[in-house]
């Protein structure tokens, strides 16, 4: 991954990358269809240990950097540190100010749309190469380092967190089909464009 010559920019995409993707999961997840496949990873883990959901997100977050590091250090730069803290503020932001209908049609095309935005979010400050979440750093160090497409990666290491989440206790829905299937394709398109 280069380095961005402009640096604000590069921070304005990943501020603004960082909120909508907050803004995605937590219109995605509250939609009442499950979990988003990392989640469901979480949820496990906290099931298996006495950790909470943040403590598993935030454990998971250091094991998946720590592999980085040493796999493909390119990954991880002061972007990483921007997006952790607006990601997190903003997920507990909006996870109090979403409402929903009584619908389930309605719902679920609000859970699609947080989709969209929780993906085009994430493939905008990805592409401001400064660096990226932990997630996504192990996205794209696979991707880059083995000369994989990103869609591939995302969507094998989505199905691999829902399986592992699932074995160890997470929940299971339609938000976590979608977004195998939607967040690998978004996130590559929106990097290359943008």
């Amino acid at each position: 991954m280069k380095q961005n010559p402009i640096p604000g920019k590069a921070a304005l995409k990943i501020v603004v990358g960082s909120i909508m993707a907050a803004y995605g999961l937590t219109l995605a997840v509250y939609a009442g269809f499950g979990g988003a496949t990392l989640a469901i990873f979480w949820q496990g883990m906290a099931n298996m240990t006495r950790l909470t959901i943040c403590g598993a997100s935030f454990a998971v977050a250091v094991v998946m950097l720590v592999f980085v590091f040493f796999y493909d250090r390119r990954q991880i730069h002061i972007g990483t540190v921007i997006y952790q803290l607006f990601y997190s503020g903003f997920v507990e932001i909006f996870s109090w100010m979403h409402v929903y209908s009584e619908s389930r049609i309605f719902n679920f095309i609000i859970m699609c749309a947080g989709i969209v935005v929780f993906s085009f979010g994430t493939g905008l400050y990805d592409s401001a190469n400064l660096g990226c979440g932990s997630y996504e750093a192990l996205t794209f160090a696979l991707a880059e380092k083995n000369d994989w497409p990103v869609k591939y990666v995302r969507m094998v290491l989505d199905m691999l967190m829902v399986v592992l989440g699932v074995l160890c206790g997470g929940c299971f829905g339609a938000c976590t089909i979608v977004t195998i299937i939607m967040a690998g394709p978004i996130i590559q398109w929106t990097v290359q464009k943008f």
